[in-house]
């Protein structure tokens, strides 16, 4: 049975209103965002992906077009509906270093527990699930203060959480994170995506991870909209090569990842023992501008190259070869 969309959009006009006239950021938008799925917002600096952000979590007014949440416009939706459906995690940094997580996270009850925020014995279940859940518990008496980025990241997920909201939007959550906090992060992302049946979808410049863990993406552009879909198949489509109006800039299809246009300048013959040995030899050439091919016996025009371990690089040149025991020795000879 075909799940129902926690929000959808069709022909969404966003951007901004000022007492004058508006600015039209993107139009003819649409879209779902379902239960279950993480979807990566992916784009340049300056394509709308905050604007629209603000515009599914009610900060700023949809220009025209339907937008849905929970199959009600949500324009018709108050406050206190629209932060029991949507919960909010922003790139800024966290500034409540006065409070401990636990009393943190307890903020993010309030749609349910009202003026005065008393918590109940549900909502303090509901608090301790969430610290477990992102896998804080330990630090659950600590001030905010005292945390790692990452780890005052997971505070403010479990915030989100702990509104028992079907939909979380993040603007960029792993922005001040180092690698292994972005891992952790958006692998946490996915998990609770799955295992809670919530729809996340976040902003990402992490490319890698998202192509990684998204079970959708979200290309947005200037010059092409947005583009939806599984994640494998628009990068199958190549729909990687529309995100970026750059002509120095290549999508590597094969390992999933963005590099600069290679100025081909000079040529090589280049065979490695297997593709591991190929790709990082191929990257070192690329970067002093040699263009790779295959190695052809009867051309003894270019030099030629044989990876056969990371220590054993045969290069023949002039009519000689000569083995070197690494890049750095064999790029040497090569480039002076």
């Amino acid at each position: 049975m075909k799940q129902e969309a926690v929000m959808s959009a069709t022909d969404l006009c966003i951007g901004y209103r000022t007492h004058k006239n508006e600015k039209r950021v993107h139009e003819h938008l649409s879209f779902h965002l379902y239960p279950g799925e993480l979807t990566c917002l992916l784009g340049a600096n300056g394509t709308g992906k905050s604007t629209l952000l603000r515009t599914l979590a009610a900060s700023q007014p949809v220009l025209a077009g339907e937008l849905l949440l929970q199959g009600r416009p949500l324009s018709t939706m108050n406050e206190r509906e629209r932060s029991r459906a949507i919960g909010v995690v922003l790139t800024d940094k966290t500034q409540a270093g006065g409070l401990n997580v636990y009393e943190l996270v307890a903020l993010g009850r309030q749609p349910h527990t009202g003026f005065f925020g008393r918590l109940n014995a549900k909502d303090h279940v509901i608090i301790n699930e969430a610290i477990e859940a992102v896998g804080i518990a330990h630090k659950a008496r600590c001030y905010t203060a005292e945390l790692s980025d990452g780890e005052r990241q997971k505070v403010m997920i479990a915030k989100a959480l702990v509104q028992e909201c079907p939909l979380i939007l993040l603007d960029e959550p792993t922005a001040f994170l180092d690698v292994v906090s972005r891992i952790e992060i958006m692998t946490l992302l996915h998990n609770l995506a799955v295992t809670q049946q919530k729809a996340v979808l976040l902003s990402t410049h992490d490319i890698e991870q998202a192509l990684v863990l998204s079970d959708k993406l979200w290309l947005l552009s200037r010059e092409n909209g947005l583009h939806c879909g599984v994640t494998e198949d628009l990068i199958l489509n190549h729909h990687m090569d529309t995100l970026f109006a750059h002509n120095d800039i290549r999508f590597d299809y094969a390992h999933g990842i963005y590099y600069p246009k290679v100025n081909c300048l000079r040529r090589i013959e280049l065979e490695a023992a297997d593709d591991i040995l190929q790709h990082w030899a191929t990257n070192a050439l690329n970067r002093h501008n040699y263009s790779c091919l295959p190695i052809c016996e009867t051309n003894e025009d270019l030099p030629r190259l044989r990876v056969l371990g990371s220590s054993r690089l045969v290069l023949h040149q002039g009519g000689e070869a000569t083995t070197y025991t690494s890049f750095e020795a064999m790029l040497g000879a090569l480039t002076r």
